[in-house]
């Protein structure tokens, strides 16, 4: 193998069409060197190889390809993630590049597209479908998305499920007094007056989904 050359493990719960993302990979001269059927796997097979690349389908058991996405910057972060996926929600967008993915591919796009992402992520540059530019811009341009953390959208997202303070603060093994700051952070960012129109302007504005 050269120097120069691309590693790609691929991760995906669809049988067929991870078949069909190695071969088109293989045939644009990028080497697989692991594939996987759910995130737990794949991320088993990324920590073991390390490759350049890692392509992970969002919507999988066991972990979802955001989650894969944390852990893989967290322990291996030469490797690059492209999330590929059929949800193009802004919602989604956001939390995928919080996560630190380099990478965001349509599954509606061609597959030439998802190679052309693999190989920028592979120079170190980022790659957003073209679908989504617009998303992208619109999030940039706009007033009504304030810069939610990653925490305060998790705190959010578990009150819309109607927790407590202190219920949020276990599942997030943190304390209810941190719920709390994170809260009010979230209500004074969404100019809110209380924890349940913080909670309201975050869904309508898709900051939680």
């Amino acid at each position: 193998m050269s120097v120069t050359a691309i590693t790609c493990v691929v991760v995906d719960d669809h049988p067929a069409l991870l078949d069909a993302l190695v071969a088109v990979l293989k045939e644009h001269g990028i080497q697989p060197v692991g594939r996987a059927p759910d995130g737990p796997s794949g991320l088993v097979a990324i920590q073991a190889v390390r490759p350049t690349v890692a392509v992970v389908d969002i919507r999988m058991p066991g972990l979802d390809g955001i989650e894969v996405t944390r852990e893989v910057v967290r322990t291996v972060p030469e490797t690059g993630v492209v999330l590929y996926t059929a949800y193009g929600d802004r919602a989604l967008l956001i939390e995928a590049l919080d996560a630190g993915a380099r990478g965001f591919v349509l599954k509606e796009a061609p597959l030439d597209d998802l190679v052309r992402a693999v190989r920028t992520i592979a120079r170190g540059e980022t790659y957003v479908d073209p679908v989504l530019g617009g998303v992208l811009a619109g999030i940039d341009a706009t007033e009504k998305l304030p810069q939610l953390t990653q925490r305060e959208r998790d705190v959010l997202r578990l009150l819309a499920e109607g927790l407590s303070n202190e219920q949020a603060g276990r599942r997030l093994l943190i304390s209810a007094e941190t719920v709390r700051t994170h809260v009010r952070s979230a209500m004074r960012k969404l100019n809110a007056d209380t924890r349940t129109q913080a909670v309201a302007t975050a869904i309508r504005t898709s900051l939680i989904r």
